[in-house]
């Protein structure tokens, strides 16, 4: 009976994982979509109802390199469990006739999902074979950022329908069967694991990504309240400043910096931070246009759903790219697949940049940029897990999410403050040549991409082995042992 059972846990646990960090992505990006709708709603400015989604990845970030902490440890699986019993109070708290404070509370529950995509990560490598664990764990890190594509027209639907509610209800739909997968397929993490939290620089790093991210978002602050503003700024920093410097020092860090001394770390990380922002900037510039009225002398005037329906290229080419990037890493370089990629999405800045005269123009935008973050994301953990041990997987791609994370939303405030700057006095959309600028500063953070990921290339050994484990985690399985279950 119970080897009946173990097999079909691992029939089941490639497409959990999948599921699971295909929700957390959907779920947390709810709220961009419904934005309009929930001010109306809840009768707050459009400014409030803003942090909707800001707070949602905010905890995100928070939590992130927690949980790829929690998740390095023999406690993994009663973490992914507990999280996604956060995420799915959280998103019944969405759906409950309750006052807006109470909507946020609950975005920030859906927002600690996003910390998972690590963990699933971790999990595959664990516990598949080699040949399916490197190929999982590409698609993982896809449909991490498909997500977001499937999140928008679905909600966008379902709030022209049944109102903001009947969306927040798709999402506490889905996190239970989430949270279902994960409780019948998730298996324990291998013994050996260090159980040890650096809870001192948890909090370190969760004030200072907290304060760097909001300062990032509120863009009002700035204008509004300079003062305020830098003396946050400077807390932020120093906080981080002290969370690096006990991280080096540390004998278990939250996150290993010492691994950052490895050129094809650093790098990778480097090109992630820099490509996100680009990313970022056409992804929210695109839906933004469609939804500009023919008044404004631009833009089509799209609702909520329809606009949505925009990014469906982006997931559905992002899936493509993502899968077909596997096969290709056989025969290219990681570093070189990841600045071919970069190269595509400059591709789709172009694009919109040139021509955005019919709504056709928009869907070939995004196409080409699914194509290329496919790609890119499909790309990513490869350069990172090929230099480190199978113990710090969740860890390592923890940190790189946190740069994601980071560069989306100084990409999302960067894209804003090139459209306000674009915006005449007493107007209230901004001019079309604003959203060329903007496209223009994506075209320069995606060619930076595209160099870092060649100097990646060149400076990375042929032979490149893992980083060493942290010495916390002696006990830990070297990089090279064979899966427990994957046997």
């Amino acid at each position: 009976m119970s080897t009946a059972r173990e097999n079909s846990g691992t029939r089941l646990l490639v497409p959990s994982l999948m599921v699971i960090a295909l929700v957390v992505a959907a779920v947390a990006s709810l709220g961009a979509p419904l934005i309009t709708t929930v001010a109306t709603t809840f009768h707050v400015s459009l400014n409030s109802a803003q942090w909707t989604l800001t707070i949602a990845l905010l905890a995100g970030a928070v939590s992130t390199p927690i949980l790829g902490r929690l998740g390095a440890g023999p406690y993994r699986r009663a973490t992914i469990l507990g999280t996604l019993a956060v995420v799915v109070v959280g998103s019944a708290l969405t759906v409950l006739p309750l006052p807006f404070a109470w909507l946020l509370v609950g975005r920030a529950g859906q927002g600690v999902g996003l910390g998972l995509t690590a963990l699933m990560m971790g999990v595959a490598r664990d516990h598949l074979p080699e040949e399916r664990s490197a190929p999982t764990i590409a698609q993982i890190s896809v449909v991490s950022i498909m997500g977001v594509g499937v999140g928008y027209p679905l909600a966008g639907l379902l709030s022209e329908v049944g109102g903001v509610r009947a969306a927040y209800g798709l999402g506490l739909f889905i996190t239970t069967i989430a949270f279902l997968a994960a409780w019948r397929s998730i298996p324990a993490a291998p013994e050996g694991r260090s159980a040890h939290v650096d809870t001192t620089g948890a909090l370190l790093l969760a004030g200072g990504l907290f304060l760097a991210l909001y300062l990032a978002g509120e863009r009002s602050l700035w204008s509004r309240h300079l003062a305020v503003a830098v003396v946050l700024a400077v807390v932020a920093a120093v906080l981080l400043a002290v969370w690096t410097v006990t991280g080096l020092r540390g004998k278990a860090p939250l996150i290993d910096l010492k691994a950052l001394r490895h050129p094809a770390v650093a790098g990778a990380n480097i090109a992630m931070f820099v490509g996100a922002i680009g990313m970022y900037v056409l992804f929210t510039l695109i839906t933004r246009y469609a939804q500009t009225p023919h008044s404004a002398g631009y833009g089509f005037g799209l609702s909520t759903f329809v606009a949505g329906l925009v990014l469906i290229p982006f997931s559905v080419l992002g899936f493509v790219g993502g899968k077909l990037t596997p096969p290709m890493l056989k025969r290219i370089d990681a570093p070189f697949l990841l600045a071919g990629s970069a190269v595509v999405i400059v591709g789709g800045f172009v694009l919109f940049a040139a021509a955005r005269s019919n709504p056709v123009d928009l869907l070939l935008a995004m196409s080409v940029l699914g194509f290329g973050v496919g790609s890119f994301s499909a790309a990513m953990p490869g350069v990172i897990l090929a230099v480190t041990p199978k113990s710090e997987t969740s860890s390592a791609m923890s940190f790189n999410y946190i740069t994601r994370s980071v560069g989306y939303s100084l990409g999302s405030a960067l894209g804003g403050l090139v459209l306000s700057a674009g915006t005449d006095t007493g107007h209230l959309f901004p001019n079309d040549s604003a959203y060329t600028t903007a496209a223009l500063v994506g075209i320069v953070a995606m060619a930076i991409t595209t160099g870092a990921s060649l100097v990646l290339a060149r400076k990375r050994s042929p032979q490149a082995a893992p980083v060493a484990a942290p010495t916390a985690a002696p006990a830990a399985a070297p990089a090279g042992s064979p899966s427990r279950s994957g046997q």
